[in-house]
């Protein structure tokens, strides 16, 4: 027979956990996943999250097939960069 104090746990376990704040658009869905698949470091984040916003989303998606079929060594992130520049 449950005690008056396990619903209570059951509680502040809900209570206690914390809600991921999910991307509000699209865009900045393509941006995590680029960041993710490019191994992107800190600083230059916030560059990706600008590419994503501003260009377009196939443009984005392109350059980032492109860098992965072409840049099999060195740091992936630094090509993605220089095609979409161009």
């Amino acid at each position: 027979m449950p005690t008056k104090t396990q619903p209570h746990k059951l509680i502040d376990l809900l209570k206690s956990r914390t809600p991921t704040k999910l991307p509000s658009y699209e865009w900045q869905e393509s941006a995590l996943k680029i960041i993710k698949e490019l191994n992107v470091p800190n600083f230059k984040r916030s560059a990706v999250f600008k590419v994503c916003r501003d260009k377009h989303k196939q443009l984005v998606e392109q350059c980032l097939n492109d860098t992965k079929e072409l840049c099999q060594t060195g740091e992936k992130w630094k090509y993605f960069f220089k095609i979409v520049g161009k």
